[in-house]
């Protein structure tokens, strides 16, 4: 609204005029000043609504981004332990060394395992050709069916005997179940082990971004939205990251709820554990 419409001056000429052209002149004074009022309350109104629609884009574009603290979680920590007991022959990984799902990280003592596989190998092959020799003896009736048959079963069991056997000296070896990193090693070679770990390990790809929001935003926030992570020094940078798991319980002292991003890792160069701040589109 420009200025000259805001701005209205009346004057009245204060000369000696006749009645009739002074009341001419008092109506038109009250209509030039009921129109000046008019355009002045008209203008104060713009004035104020545009102030308004100003605080309003402010708070809308506040309500849009939300910034708030967070921290860095490993995606799984795994603490490795035997499924069978033992005593350690070697722990092939130390602390911060990097391992792949389905490599070896110890290997306990398996003397006996191996001891027993061989006896049954013989088994098995003895089995094997006291069958086929005996399978002769039967087509000259000289064994019966059932005599023949004891001796296939003896033969089956010493196969199942050496898969047993197998199975046993495999569990000796233990192998990581993820890929990751080793943050703990808590035997040594000659230590027995049982259920007790001896291993942690965790996966760092991808990497978990815990937040705690106020409960005022509890609807707000739904899974696959995206946001943007900062990290603290040393690392630094601006990272994406969308949301996995929104809290469904609301803790009530603390009147908050959690959320949980994931933001992709490939190559462990992010560590656990670091603080970071959590920009996202409400």
């Amino acid at each position: 609204m420009n200025d000259q419409w805001c701005d209205v001056i009346v004057t009245n000429d204060a000369a000696s005029v006749g009645p009739a052209e002074r009341l001419y002149n008092l109506m038109w004074s009250a209509i030039a000043l009921t129109v000046a009022v008019v355009v002045m309350l008209f203008c104060s109104a713009a004035a104020m609504a545009d102030e308004e629609q100003v605080s309003d884009n402010e708070q809308v574009e506040q309500e849009e981004w939300m910034t708030r603290d967070c921290l860095l979680e490993p995606h799984i920590v795994v603490e490795l332990s035997s499924p069978v007991k033992g005593v350690i022959s070697s722990i092939k990984v130390d602390r911060g060394d990097r391992v792949r799902k389905g490599s070896l990280v110890v290997q306990l003592r398996s003397d006996e395992e191996r001891a027993i596989i061989n006896l049954n190998k013989a088994e098995v092959e003895f089995g094997e050709q006291t069958v086929t020799r005996n399978h002769e003896l039967y087509r000259q009736n000289l064994i019966s069916a059932q005599e023949l048959d004891e001796l296939k079963l003896k033969s089956e069991l010493a196969r199942l005997q050496l898969a047993v056997a197998r199975t046993r000296l495999s569990q000796k070896r233990i192998t990581s179940p993820v890929s990751g990193v080793v943050i703990d090693r808590m035997m040594d070679p000659g230590e027995y082990v049982n259920e007790l770990p001896f291993l942690k390990i965790a996966s760092l790809n991808p990497i978990h971004v815990e937040a705690v929001l106020p409960k005022e935003l509890f609807g707000s926030i739904k899974p696959d939205m995206e946001a943007d992570v900062t990290l603290e020094e040393p690392i630094g940078g601006t990272y994406k990251a969308s949301v996995s798991v929104v809290d469904r319980v609301i803790d009530a002292a603390s009147g908050t709820f959690g959320i949980r991003l994931v933001l992709p890792n490939p190559d462990n160069k992010i560590p656990a554990g670091l603080k970071c701040s959590m920009s996202i589109w409400q």
